[in-house]
């Protein structure tokens, strides 16, 4: 039986008739299944013919409502069939992982209309996983343990038992748990500081037993752009150590939401440092019988590393609206950094001693030198900090280092785009005033195809956008607030909040929980619960508020539960470290760093408004900046075309 749903004719291009089927699709087979004939989902096609005959890299950007996933999905399952390796969907983050699969999803309507059996997998973050060392840690504290010990007597039984695993199933997914607040997911998911290397329940382990299954796939993994990347950071250790790549061969690529791959790219190549995880990993040496002089540097060396997180945390400071510290590099602290690296250097030495005595557990012993060259290295970085990022942020488990590359078009040009294979780039919005020179050249792409087609949908009709003229008073934030409850009043609720930051989420939901009038509305807080239970209730529940920082992009809900979008205020990027070292490297870093990315992500988020033609609402515009004339000016220009922006009163 052939894997195509074509007749495949091997004298003749495979692309060709693969192309040709594909148009046949959006010209006869779904328009006959009640879907409209769409030219600019067709032109689509055509451009992707290219990049997947000639194995090119092309942006791809197309407005809401063009179809690109069904285009780039028929290109990806067929030419995985063709390579006989699945194809990689990476989307911006979980929650668009779930709209892609759901249901009613576009790969289940693929499936249906057009009889097809698509073999697709999840292959989900680390971090989108239990930890059952940290789940046995959370059950004897004194926050919440009886929802810890629910979870826990909720595991299947293999996970407890001893032996062989005759049946097992998959478990420990971040969405079987809708009812833990982040905070408290926190305390039991995955984080980098666990080393499952070494973890004596890495086999039954629910992250374990997804990635053999995923690994598996016929035709295509879908994973974010964070597990793509950490992928493609850990395949050459991985592999020195024994152990598959997260991810197989693949066929092509796919970067949903593309314009978000530079972030992924920075958080994968990024070390983190922290005393506590210091500390478990080089005790381990202590586990064997060692000479006396080995036990005292390890002493010596926990003692330095106290030492120095102690003064980074005393040192580092404080950044507005940022959970993140900035570290400020003295003369003292480099004295303790070089104290430090030079004890781990005495230790590094004894080791090589105690090797030859074959007193020390080699796998153990290997965990702790690679550790130990990690620190090093990073260390070593974070000396000469051109070209790094670095800051510190503190949770309940301590102070936490982190030295993040400001550059990553190296690694990418090297690792992901010198691969003679088709990847897409797909979004809304990928270029900045009509060229695409601003994302290409920030991610290392030499060569590439690219594209724009606007949306289909009449926004003159279908959507109004209103923002303040006049200046706030003194009292700006109760003057929003007034502002949000007045729209809310409009629409009867049936509406999305954005909010640029989780404080100002935060600052929000503590205000308008003491305000009368906000008794009527349902809010629903990101981080109160999982993600995608969050967004299935506001689409369910038809006259509540979504309350979000990070559903800029990707949420697709048609229909009047989302009748209006509100804009807290322009999400310009925060004041953190790694926006500041750009400001830094630039001439005029708010024409270049700041304006962009916020005239990005303000689109992004308009775009949540309207999802199919019959859609129609309002999206407005809170805070101060939108009264300036420069900034002003450039939110008009990045409007749908034939929308104009109406003045927002301050009291409704």
């Amino acid at each position: 039986m052939s894997p195509y749903p074509f007749e495949f004719d091997p004298k003749l291009s495979f692309i060709e008739q693969a192309s040709d089927w594909i148009a046949d699709v959006f010209y006869e087979q779904l328009p006959e299944a009640g879907f409209e004939v769409r030219d600019e989902q067709i032109y689509m096609a055509f451009q992707l013919e290219r990049a997947y005959s000639e194995k090119q890299t092309i942006f791809a950007e197309a407005g809401v409502g063009t179809g690109k996933t069904f285009v780039y999905l028929l290109y990806a399952i067929n030419y995985a069939r063709y390579m006989r390796m699945p194809a990689i969907i990476a989307c911006a983050d979980e929650s668009l992982i779930e709209q892609l699969v759901k249901p009613e999803g576009d790969i289940a309507k693929l499936a249906r209309h057009l009889n097809l059996t698509i073999d697709a997998r999840l292959g989900k973050s680390m971090d989108q996983y239990l930890c059952l060392n940290k789940l046995d840690d959370a059950k004897g504290s004194i926050d919440d343990p009886e929802i810890f010990h629910q979870i826990y007597r909720g595991l299947p039984d293999f996970v407890h038992t001893p032996g062989t695993m005759q049946v097992f199933s998959p478990y420990g997914n971040r969405k079987d748990y809708p009812e833990l607040t982040d905070e408290q997911w926190g305390k039991v998911g995955y984080d980098v500081f666990q080393d499952c290397l070494v973890c004596t329940r890495r086999h039954r382990c629910g992250q374990t037993l997804s990635r053999e299954h995923y690994r598996k796939a016929a035709d295509i993994i879908i994973c974010s752009h964070d597990f793509y990347m950490e992928h493609i950071w850990t395949y050459e250790a991985r592999k020195r150590e024994g152990q598959l790549p997260l991810l197989p061969e693949h066929s092509s690529v796919v970067f949903d939401e593309g314009h978000l791959l530079e972030n992924a790219a920075q958080k994968a190549l990024t070390y983190k440092l922290k005393h506590a995880v210091f500390e478990s990993i080089i005790t381990r040496l202590l586990n064997g019988e060692v000479r006396e002089s080995l036990a005292v540097a390890i002493d010596e060396a926990i003692d330095q590393s106290e030492n120095l997180f102690h003064m980074l945390n005393m040192t580092s400071r404080k950044v507005a609206a940022s959970d993140r510290k900035e570290v400020i590099l003295s003369a003292e602290l480099l004295r303790e950094i070089n104290r430090f690296q030079d004890i781990l250097g005495t230790i590094e030495e004894e080791l090589v001693f105690e090797s030859a005595l074959f007193t020390l557990d080699d796998y153990q012993l290997k965990i702790v030198e690679e550790h130990l060259e990690m620190i090093q290295l990073a260390l070593s970085l974070f000396k000469q900090p051109t070209g790094l990022i670095t800051w510190v942020q503190e949770d309940l488990e301590g102070t936490t280092l982190v030295i993040m590359p400001k550059l990553v078009k190296e690694v990418l040009r090297e690792r992901v785009f010198s691969k003679k294979m088709p990847i897409v780039f797909s979004s809304a919005t990928l270029s900045v005033d009509g060229s695409f020179a601003y994302l290409s050249e920030s991610l290392g792409v030499e060569n590439s195809l690219s594209f724009s087609i606007a949306s289909p949908y009449d926004y003159e009709r279908q959507m109004k956008v209103f923002a303040p003229i006049r200046p706030y008073s003194s009292q700006q934030e109760k003057e929003k607030l007034k502002q949000t409850l007045g729209l809310l009043r409009l629409t009867e609720g049936r509406a999305l909040i954005l909010f640029p930051s989780r404080e100002e989420l935060e600052v929000f939901k503590k205000e308008s929980a003491q305000h009368p009038d906000s008794a009527g509305y349902r809010f629903l807080f990101e981080g109160t619960s999982e993600i995608s239970h969050l967004i299935s209730e506001f689409q369910n529940d038809e006259l509540s508020v979504l309350c979000a920082v990070t559903l800029w992009e990707g949420l697709d809900i048609p229909g009047p539960s989302l009748s209006q979008v509100i804009i807290w205020s322009l999400p310009f990027p925060p004041n953190d470290p790694v926006f500041a070292a750009k400001r830094r490297d630039s001439s005029d870093p708010f024409e270049t760093v700041d304006m962009p990315h916020m005239l990005l992500r303000l689109k992004q988020g308009i775009g949540r408004l309207i999802r199919m033609r019959e859609d129609s609402g309002t999206v407005s515009i809170l805070g101060h900046a939108i009264i300036d004339e420069q900034v002003r000016e450039k939110v008009k220009q990045i409007l749908p075309q034939g929308v104009t922006m109406q003045e927002l009163s301050v009291n409704l």
